[in-house]
């Protein structure tokens, strides 16, 4: 008989409290149970937890496996880690929005550089052809003074 300490829920509907119960592993989640050993209850703010360590610690020691939320909860209850909080988790539609306006703020911040880029090229070109204007010109006035010494 493979004996595991798991949650088992109560609790009306979207209301939901659990005990964590000491249970054969081919009982259904909310069946018959060998004991219980503790309550959770996430709708409060931080969540509830009553467990009797000294009865989890013995149920371990006779071979019992905890599930993987039992073992959170049973470790949280130890003070190894947090209590679960009741944080709201942003909805994936907000999760994707606030992506999107990260990637249109990138984009828009890589065109503002490229245009930046473009503008002191177009002033790089604009500097050169005026270097070049004035140093034909200055040429062309040195012929003309050439010629009008002659």
């Amino acid at each position: 008989m493979a004996v595991k300490i798991r949650l088992s829920r109560h609790g009306a509907k979207k209301a939901p409290f659990y005990r964590v119960v000491v249970q054969d592993g081919r009982v259904a989640r909310d069946g018959r149970f060998i004991e219980i050993v503790g309550r959770y209850n996430p709708r409060t703010d931080p969540s509830t937890i009553e467990i009797d360590l000294e009865r989890v610690d013995e149920w371990i020691s006779k071979g019992a496996q905890l599930t993987e939320a039992a073992g959170k909860i049973v470790a949280s209850a130890r003070g190894e880690k947090q209590a679960p909080s009741q944080e709201a988790k942003p909805s994936k539609k907000a999760v994707a929005k606030v992506e999107a306006e990260k990637k249109a703020k990138a984009a828009a911040e890589a065109a503002a550089k490229a245009e930046a880029e473009a503008a002191a090229k177009a002033a790089a070109e604009a500097k050169a052809e005026a270097e070049k204007a004035s140093a034909e010109e200055v040429a062309t006035t040195e012929e003309s003074t050439d010629e009008a010494a002659e």
